[in-house]
């Protein structure tokens, strides 16, 4: 797979002007050059420069890591690790766990997130190193210049991490306030709704977990079956705003005793009229504080 520039950006976090800079001064990258005389990069380059942007973020100056070879730079990374702290650490899983994806490398990637979870818990690797993970990738995810293969990959080891951890709590039958977990019908990436699914129930609250792809008249059903206190959606895609506007009128007709907390894509759901009776929650905060709170407004 080849990649711009702009990509390069995107994936390390480090502005294509200074990617130039670094290339011009200390070699620390070889582009190709396509039919149109436009640098590109092989993942090989990609690996290297989050390698690079690892040891820099760790304090080590760019001349001289750039004068490493490809073994004395996976050394040193191994060691300075052990030494780093707080969002240099941060940073260095983001960098290595995309390294990782792109070679479809399980067992390092496994390893590495599985660190990571255990210095910091399952609450602050999904805040610190998965959520930004993620949405460094949908960057590329978006422009299709990350093949779905590698989206699945990643997806499926970090949904089996929070499963796990989900697995692990206990199930009690009258606890809480009730849940209902869903995804529209359109909408399949639930990592988010896993999580939600996880801090709701540490907080002892009763989750109707739906998953992905759920159809309305569905949800219509659960509600004709059992009570539902609260309903958590994220409305993710891109779409016409009369459309997502439309599902929403009906979703709230069908909730109209419940209260309905709505996150995802803030540009969409900006644009949605009539939505004063639903809570937005736009960080993750946000929804701890809400679920944390004795009384949910």
């Amino acid at each position: 797979m080849t990649y711009s520039i702009a990509d390069l950006e995107q994936l390390s976090g480090i502005h294509s002007h200074t990617i130039r800079i670094w290339e011009q001064r200390y070699n620390a990258l070889s582009p190709l050059r396509s039919q149109g005389n436009t640098r590109v990069y092989d993942d090989q380059q990609l690996k290297k420069l989050l390698n690079i942007v690892s040891l820099n973020k760790s304090g080590l100056k760019i001349s001289k890591i750039c004068s490493l070879s490809d073994g004395e730079m996976d050394e040193l990374l191994d060691r300075q690790f052990d030494y780093s702290s707080g969002n240099i650490q941060y940073d260095y899983y983001v960098a290595q766990l995309i390294k990782y994806g792109l070679a479809f490398d399980e067992y390092a990637f496994n390893q590495l997130i599985e660190e990571g979870i255990e210095q910091f818990g399952l609450s602050g690797c999904y805040r610190k190193i998965i959520y930004p993970l993620l949405l460094r990738l949908g960057l590329m995810w978006r422009k299709d210049d990350i093949c779905p293969a590698h989206e699945h990959f990643l997806s499926n080891i970090i949904r089996q991490k929070i499963f796990t951890h989900i697995n692990n709590l206990p199930v009690k039958r009258d606890s809480g306030q009730s849940w209902l977990l869903f995804l529209p019908e359109d909408e399949d990436h639930d990592i988010g709704l896993l999580f939600a699914s996880y801090m709701l129930r540490v907080q002892h609250h009763h989750v109707i977990f739906l998953g992905s792809k759920v159809p309305l008249n569905s949800v219509e059903r659960v509600f004709s079956t059992v009570n539902v206190d609260h309903v958590l959606l994220f409305m993710i895609k891109s779409q016409s705003v009369p459309v997502a506007q439309q599902y929403i009128n009906q979703l709230s007709e069908i909730c109209s005793t419940t209260k309905i907390h709505l996150a995802g894509n803030s540009e969409l759901i900006g644009k949605l009229n009539h939505i004063h009776h639903i809570n937005w929650i736009k960080t993750l905060d946000e929804f701890e504080k809400t679920i944390e709170s004795p009384f949910y407004t």
